[in-house]
């Protein structure tokens, strides 16, 4: 087992290592501060995930790369289902440690909160605080599901906290694989939250059950083992493997404890066709208790307060973007030497952080024109690459052949007129105006039933906005000579053989 060589380093001239958070079985985790960003910034702190295939004893070509592609899925998966209850991806790359080892690495967005493991055993969350961040979970896992993601590994030590701990993002898609994927099951996740179809058989009284693929179920029965933990501050081991059918001794006498253990009983049940199917199903379900819920000695929980959405609702953190960085593309160490066998030299290089300002290159500062003739630094001239020149040339033929085509539609259209083949299209949003042959009584409506309106006098200019049958709505535009009742209307209908119409 060889560890990377990250610690105080500035990894590619931006990301200073200041500790490492955990290490899994292929990857090591750091905090890092992004020397780019603000220091008040959402994300001036982050996390990078350093993949360290050196950490597996036995280390071959096939193992490598599968565990190259698993790295690069969890990244793919993570833009795939991109939501503000689930970790977001910020960056990738590839580097060199200090011991040139070649190595690559996402960048991750840092929630200094903890998990919800972590907040159970500090202090039991009371229900209300339980539902407000599971609602949170299933929104974010039901956004996974709605992508054809399947997490895998649901568990409260997969489910983080901001800062404030007002938002919990899902974390961990190492394992996550896309719904109905004909890749064999395979076991994954941790034994207590995982559900029987992560083995590839179950035998149970009526026989043995075969999965032959994974659904959003799957997920549904480790969040229902991760709710019994949040809600009662206790692990399940004693239900591993087996569905949850009573709750801890002191909340038994609980108003809602029958409902919740009804909910929980039935999303861990061994067959997956009879657990709720969705997750919107779970939460409507779980969210069904908060009606038992009574206020503890009085208390006001100003800040965390109970949902009861037909639909879970995300909880949106500060920094949060639905825009996903570039794809990344990972190649495994027999890859690199068969496509460059320069690739070594050119992945950036980790230095120390007492050397990163020394060895960082200045940011490129803008070309320095002499000031006189007699001036020794030369004048720096920028020439334009064949390729833009290229491109430039390109754009200038299209243009000019967009000009003649342009040309030739011109010309044929006004030969056509002018030959009275082709006739002249009017705006059909101009109204045509008119002049009013004779004093005209305007009418309510296109007849002579109702009373008039008003009066327009002879000569009078108006505008026709409609017409029907004989009858034209009109607006009087000008009056030839006051009007004899001021009270008249200057809107209405008259019959269209008194109005001269004028284009």
């Amino acid at each position: 087992m060889r560890e990377l060589s990250l610690q105080n380093c500035r990894l590619d001239g931006r990301y200073d290592i200041r500790e490492t958070l955990g290490q899994g079985s292929y990857a090591e985790i750091y905090v890092a501060r992004d020397t780019v960003a603000a220091p008040n910034a959402p994300h001036s702190l982050v996390v990078i995930k350093a993949l360290n295939v050196f950490l597996q004893n036995d280390l071959d070509a096939d193992l490598e790369r599968t565990l190259v592609e698993n790295f690069q899925n969890e990244a793919s998966a993570l833009d795939r289902v991109r939501h503000p209850n689930i970790i977001s991806r910020l960056g990738h790359g590839s580097a060199r440690d200090l011991n040139n080892t070649i190595f690559h690495y996402l960048v991750l967005e840092y929630l200094p909160g903890g998990d919800l493991a972590k907040a159970c055993r500090e202090k039991n969350l009371n229900l209300k605080q339980a539902l407000f961040y599971l609602e949170q979970v299933c929104a974010g896992l039901g956004h996974a599901h709605k992508n054809g993601i399947i997490h895998r590994d649901i568990k409260p030590q997969n489910l983080l906290l901001t800062h404030d701990r007002q938002t919990v993002k899902i974390a961990d898609f190492g394992v996550a694989r896309v719904a109905q994927s004909d890749a064999p099951i395979t076991r994954v996740g941790t034994n207590m939250y995982a559900p029987p179809e992560h083995s590839p058989m179950l035998s149970n009284d009526t026989g043995t059950l075969t999965f032959k693929e994974l659904t959003p179920a799957a997920d549904i029965y480790s969040l229902a083992k991760s709710a019994y933990v949040l809600i009662t501050g206790e692990s399940p081991r004693f239900f591993a493997n087996q569905p949850i059918t009573e709750l801890p001794f002191a909340l038994r006498s609980e108003s809602w404890a029958g409902d919740l253990i009804k909910v929980l009983n039935k999303a861990t049940q061994n067959d997956s066709r009879r657990r709720q199917q969705t997750v919107v199903e779970f939460w409507q379900d779980l969210s069904g208790i908060n009606r038992h819920v009574e206020a503890t000695n009085g208390e006001q929980l100003a800040e965390i307060q109970t949902r009861t959405h037909a639909l879970p609702q995300a909880h949106v953190a500060k920094g949060y973007t639905p825009l996903a960085p570039q794809r990344p593309r990972f190649n495994t160490s027999r890859e690199l030497k068969l496509n460059n066998l320069l690739e070594e030299k050119r992945a950036p290089l980790v230095v120390p952080i007492t050397m990163a300002n020394v060895n960082q290159a200045p940011p490129p500062q803008p070309p320095r024109i002499s000031e006189s003739e007699t001036s020794q630094e030369p004048v720096i001239v920028y020439k334009p690459t064949k390729r833009k020149n290229a491109a430039l040339r390109r754009l200038a033929v299209f243009a000019v052949l967009i000009g003649i085509f342009a040309g030739i539609l011109y010309a044929t259209h006004n030969y056509l007129r002018g030959r009275d083949i082709l006739p002249e299209i009017s705006n059909p949003f101009k109204k045509p105006l008119g002049v009013a042959l004779t004093d005209i009584n305007l009418r309510p409506t296109a007849g002579i039933e109702g009373e008039p309106v008003g009066k327009v006098p002879k000569n009078s200019r108006v505008r026709i906005v409609n017409s029907t049958d004989n009858w034209y709505e009109i607006d009087v535009v000008e009056f030839s000579r006051p009007k004899e009742n001021p009270s008249d209307a200057e809107h209405g209908w008259v019959n269209k053989r008194y109005i001269d119409v004028q284009e």
